[in-house]
């Protein structure tokens, strides 16, 4: 399988995944202090919005990279 096939490929999934799920989260970790045998650390939830406009495009461009090859192979 070559590059640009598997390229294509992921593309398709994550415009796939970007529409159903529109967003995802994760756990930054901010500030870590250790005052003698205490340790404190702050971590912060952030998430991130998926536009609907980004999903599409991640699919067309991965039709059109498996269209292209096919075209390009035959």
């Amino acid at each position: 399988m070559s590059g640009a096939r598997i390229a294509a490929i992921v593309l398709i999934v994550a415009g796939i995944l970007g529409l159903a799920y529109g967003r995802f989260t994760y756990t930054k970790e901010n500030h870590n202090t250790k005052l003698g045998p205490f340790e404190l650390s702050i971590k912060d939830k952030e998430t991130v919005n998926v536009p609907v406009w980004a999903g599409v495009g991640a699919i067309v461009a991965g039709v059109v990279l498996l269209v292209a090859r096919r075209k390009e192979s035959s």
